[in-house]
Formats: structure tokens, C-alpha cells, sequence
């Protein structure tokens, strides 16, 4: 669709297109017309939309900080589950999971071999030696911010620490691969270089995604690929990093009971960070960890 230079721009910052994403379009344009795979428009923030997604982002940052000072042996997952979803209220949030396509709860906490999507319960009691993920994923006025962490609890083995550590390291690795007009695959392949030297596998059936005024929003964000490959990537889009490493194969299945929690299929351990990330002019930004 062609838009006048003076019209108002398509993003809804108000400007006139020729003071707003006009060069930007352009500059689209030529990878388009060589074949490349590029970003639709309204996965392409303006500044009102991020502006937002950083206010979210303080909120669940400060859930995610609430958690670590509390969380030990002996407390149970529902516990987490109850410091998370009182913090997010209290701060003006809306813990996003919840009901989230009928998910029960406020937060995804996983345990050793779950890899993710673990629903707390007043039944899972934390253990010396556990490693755990916590998901959290804050609404506030409308705009979304996703972010997970490790935690370990009191003294873990040397192999579960060393997983934590690189599935942390994979992540950072996945970030520093954005470039703006870089290309998904780049991500993909830094993250699963940097997995597999160390001896791991990274999950493929999930991975990270889109975010800003939805929860899951294209494009998908696959932890393995080929550099140079995929869609490519722009000024103004907000995505998650979040490779999930297990210690052992890729494989994972679903319980069937709570048709939710992911598990290694091997029995492996499993860990997983995740940042929310806004590509820039120059590099990225981190706006929720």
C-alpha cells in the first residue's frame, strides 16, 4: 500500500510518514525485491509501544527480583506462584499466564528435567540441589514483557551448575548475534554453536517470539539455524530469546495429564534464560531480563 509523505504514518506515532518509518520502508523494500523473507508492519513498534513494554518490563524485572531473594528449599512452587502473581497486581500488572489458553496459573516454575511450562503446586516442594525456572510474563496497559531466570537451590552439582551457566551463556550468545538488518538464522546459529561445543542439544519444537501488544507474536524464534537465513531484522522489533538446553537429547514431550509441562524425554536436565529485546538503529536493547 502506497502512502503519501505527508500522510499521517501507518504506526499510529502521529507523525507525517516522511519524518517516521518512510527511510525505513525503503530500506525494506530493497531486501524484499532481492527475495528476502521481511517483517510485516505491525509487528514494527513505534515509540508509544515501547515506551510501554519497558513500563511492563519494570514490573516483571521486579517480580523476577522478588523471587531470588525468596526462593529456597523447602518452599513449595504454589509459594512462587503467590509471590509473583501479589507483586504484579500490587504494581499495576496483570500476570499474563494467567488463563492464558485455560494455563491455571500466574507463573511457569520447572524443575531439573522440566524444561518448561511447570505449573506450580502446593505439592512441588523445592529441594537442595534443584535447578529452577521461573517464567514470568507481565500486562500492564495493554503492552507485554516476558522474562526467565535460573535459580539454584543451595548446592547443586557441578553438572547441573556448569548447565545453568552455558544455557545462560547461549542466550547471551543468541543476543549478541542480533544486528539490525541481520537475520533470524543468526540467532539460531550462535545459540546452537555455542550448545553443542559444550557438549548440550537445544530444544527445536519451541523457542522464543514476537512480543509487544501480544503475548506470542510473529515471527517465531527458533535456538538452532543457518546464518543469513530467515526473516529479517529491523529497527523497532521486540522479540524474546529464550533458548531452552538440555543436558542430554533435544527431544522433549508433553504430560499428558496437565496437557502443559514439557519434559526432557531422556530424563536429562534442562535450563533456559529469557530477555525481552528490541533491535535498534545500532545493536539491541534489553528491556526485560
Amino acid at each position: 500500500m502506497t502512502i503519501d509523505r505527508n500522510a499521517p504514518c501507518w504506526c499510529g506515532s502521529g507523525k507525517k510518514y516522511k519524518k517516521c518509518h518512510l527511510s525505513l520502508d525503503e530500506k525494506i523494500k530493497t531486501y524484499e525485491l532481492k527475495g528476502y523473507e521481511v517483517p510485516p508492519r505491525e509487528i514494527i513498534k513505534n515509540e508509544a509501544d515501547i515506551a510501554g513494554m519497558k513500563k511492563a518490563a519494570v514490573v516483571n524485572n521486579g517480580a523476577l527480583d522478588l523471587v531470588g531473594e525468596k526462593i529456597c528449599a523447602g518452599m513449595s512452587t504454589e509459594e512462587i506462584n503467590q509471590l509473583v502473581h501479589n507483586y504484579t497486581i500490587e504494581h499495576g500488572g496483570i500476570p499474563a499466564p494467567l488463563n492464558y489458553e485455560g494455563y491455571p496459573k500466574s507463573v511457569c516454575v520447572s524443575i531439573n528435567n522440566v524444561v518448561c511450562h511447570g505449573i506450580p503446586s502446593e505439592d512441588t516442594i523445592l529441594k537442595e540441589g534443584d535447578i529452577v525456572n521461573v517464567d514470568v510474563t507481565t500486562i500492564v496497559d495493554g503492552y507485554f514483557a516476558d522474562a526467565s531466570r535460573m535459580y539454584m537451590i543451595g548446592k547443586v552439582s557441578e553438572e547441573a551448575e556448569r548447565l545453568v551457566r552455558v544455557a545462560k551463556e547461549c542466550m547471551e550468545k543468541g543476543i549478541q548475534a542480533i544486528k539490525p538488518w541481520g537475520f533470524l538464522g543468526d540467532i539460531g546459529a550462535a545459540v546452537q554453536e555455542h550448545a553443542e561445543k559444550n557438549g548440550y542439544s537445544i530444544v527445536i519444537d519451541l523457542g522464543g517470539h514476537g512480543i509487544g501488544k501480544i503475548f506470542h507474536e510473529e515471527p517465531f524464534v527458533p535456538h538452532v539455524g543457518v546464518r543469513g537465513e530467515g526473516m529479517l531484522l529491523v529497527p523497532g522489533m521486540t522479540l524474546t530469546v529464550e533458548p531452552m538446553v538440555n543436558a542430554g537429547g533435544y527431544e522433549v514431550y508433553i504430560d499428558e495429564e496437565d496437557d502443559w509441562t514439557v519434559y526432557t524425554e531422556d530424563g536429562s536436565l534442562s535450563a533456559q534464560w529469557e530477555h525481552t529485546l528490541l533491535i535498534t538503529e545500532t545493536g539491541v536493547e534489553i528491556i526485560a531480563h
